[in-house]
């Protein structure tokens, strides 16, 4: 099995070899190889000592000498070249207690997460594969090396990376690894949010989103987003939907593109529905308010995932005004605009679509063409360069110092006052006739 590498690896190879050391290409470079895709990242392992790597190569950074890894840096770019190592005891369910450099490489192989990681290449020696790595990719399977619950007693976290790496490589998750994260998703608790937010944006912006459902039901989400498991255990009896919330949210992942913000948007859209749940008389259920709710319970969710402010901002903002339809007048979509911010355009019509989608087939058409409807008028509000914004208006506050207007509060007063009247009449937006109402209002 020949895998074609970089010119700069089979560099960073031949010199290793020249030296008289091994040196592989090694663990998700060599699987996605396999796999005919185009490696992000190319890791390679030696028996040479961090030191004695250091000495081969004319430029290299101390990437972590302790645990046996030196970049090499070649034409600005950089590979990490690491020692054969052995894990000591793992004491807290995240980091080895110790790291021992060791001459055998499969001792090295033999402390990765999964199979289909623990595959080296060379030119020389091609394919190892101890593991029956090659044989889990042509049959789809994610599988630990040795004893899963020894893997993951290791770092708790690989049971993310499990479900991760089934999402996107529309894998299958082997028995025995499945039953083992059951076994220990009480263990994922001592995973810093950092680290679980990471594996949970990898597996919503892959080709699977909603492999989030393994979450569930393994148990794992109970731990870091509860929210989930209440979702997925709220029905929908509503002619709008035929599935339970959960479902409903699952479904909607698939429908919008692989991007962070819509598949967070996607994920959180209902989340406060189990909470806003009301039926009536006629065993109708009714989540009155659960927008605004939502929002506010997403903004709580994300940061306690350690999430980064404009993510916050933009994801909760799309959640509030999901279900916001505006009558399609212009001056009523610029006004939408304005509630919802310009920001979460067009972003808010991909939310609107999936969430349509996911929906049973009840008035779908009709709300699937308001939607287009509602995109058209705003993409002739963009033709027409309308004001949407006090940034936008033909004026700004320091015109209004100019104009006699008194530094403080009043100026922004002014500018929304002016905002007020070009929303409703955009061809108000000139400078000359801003000043002038101006001018007038100071004369009353």
């Amino acid at each position: 099995m020949k895998i074609r590498l970089p010119e700069h690896v089979t560099y960073i190879l031949h010199t290793l070899e020249a030296a008289g050391y091994e040196g592989y290409a090694v663990g998700g470079c060599v699987r996605d190889a396999l796999l005919g895709r185009e490696p992000q990242d190319w890791d390679i392992t030696t028996n040479a000592r961090p030191l004695q790597v250091k000495e081969l190569f004319r430029r290299t950074i101390d990437t972590g000498l302790q645990h046996g890894t030196v970049t090499v840096m070649l034409d600005h770019t950089g590979y990490e070249v690491t020692t054969y190592r052995i894990d000591g005891a793992y004491e807290d369910g995240r980091h080895p207690k110790e790291v021992s450099f060791t001459g055998s490489l499969k001792e090295d192989l033999m402390r990765r997460d999964f199979t289909i990681n623990a595959m080296a290449y060379n030119e020389t020696n091609g394919l190892v594969d101890l593991f029956e790595g090659a044989q889990d990719l042509g049959r789809g399977i994610i599988r630990c090396v040795g004893d899963p619950k020894e893997r993951f007693s290791e770092d708790a976290l690989r049971m993310m990376r499990a479900i991760r790496f089934s999402a996107q490589l529309g894998f299958a998750i082997d028995e025995a690894t499945l039953e083992a994260i059951h076994a220990l998703a009480d263990t994922i608790e001592k995973i810093s949010a950092e680290r679980i937010q990471t594996e949970l944006l990898k597996t919503l912006v892959s080709a699977h989103p909603d492999a989030v459902r393994i979450f569930y039901e393994t148990g794992l989400s109970a731990h870091f987003l509860p929210e989930l498991d209440a979702m997925m255990q709220t029905g929908q009896h509503n002619p709008h939907h035929c599935y339970s919330v959960g479902e409903h949210t699952l479904h909607s992942l698939t429908c919008v593109g692989a991007d962070k913000v819509l598949r967070l948007a996607m994920l959180l859209h209902d989340v406060a529905k189990p909470q806003c749940k009301t039926t009536d008389a006629a065993g109708v259920d009714h989540f009155h308010g659960h927008p605004v709710q939502g929002a506010q319970m997403a903004r709580t969710i994300l940061r306690r995932l350690k999430m980064d402010n404009d993510t916050i901002t933009r994801v909760t903002q799309l959640i509030r005004w999901h279900d916001d339809n505006p009558p399609l007048a212009e001056r009523d979509v610029r006004r939408a605009i304005y509630r919802v911010g310009s920001a979460q355009y067009p972003d808010i019509f991909a939310v609107k679509r999936a969430d349509i989608l996911a929906q049973s087939d009840y008035r779908r058409e009709e709300k699937l063409q308001y939607v287009d409807a509602y995109e058209s008028v705003y993409e002739q509000i963009l033709e027409k360069k309308q004001c949407l914004s006090i940034k936008d208006l033909a004026v700004n506050g320091a015109d209004l110092l100019a104009a006699g207007i008194p530094q403080g509060k009043q100026i922004g007063e002014t500018l929304s006052m002016l905002l007020e009247l070009v929303l409703e009449q955009p061809e108000c937006n000139t400078r000359e006739y801003l000043l002038s109402v101006v001018h007038d209002r100071m004369k009353q």
